[in-house]
């Protein structure tokens, strides 16, 4: 195992399907994370915008297996153009989801890796505690 993954698994209440809708849509993206300019689709481009509408997150879809897997990569300004990747993977359980997030590729970043990992883990911690009471609703 690498020291430069962010790994994390959620339990939400709400079946895989309803899951994938916050994870992909770009109206449901922006409950719980930040608005997007588009559906996450496979193959496609993004970008997550800030509250004031402007270009805060991109990166392009790489695999999309609805409602199993989505993979896409992700930068912003502080990354300064390298490309992380975030993996989520859903799985059913007990009337619910397994929602496990990995993302990875913080090396080649261009400050403090142990920094970057922090400010990350943190801001999904933040981010999950949203998706979690949205999805449920």
């Amino acid at each position: 195992m690498t020291h430069t993954r962010i790994e994390k698994t959620i339990f939400i209440k709400a079946t895989p399907r309803k899951v994938w809708t916050y994870l992909t849509d770009k109206s449901k993206l922006g409950e719980w994370f930040h608005p997007a300019s588009t559906d996450l689709v496979k193959g496609n481009k993004y970008t997550l915008l800030n509250d004031k509408g402007e270009d805060m997150l991109w990166g392009r879809v790489i695999k999309a297996d609805k409602p199993h897997t989505l993979i896409y990569t992700f930068t912003h300004n502080f990354l300064q153009g390298v490309e992380t990747t975030v993996e989520w993977n859903l799985s059913e359980a007990h009337g619910g989801t397994v929602l496990k997030l990995n993302h990875y590729g913080f090396e080649d970043a261009p400050s403090d890796t142990f920094e970057m990992l922090s400010s990350h883990d943190k801001g999904w911690d933040d981010h999950f505690s949203r998706l979690r009471e949205k999805a449920t609703n």
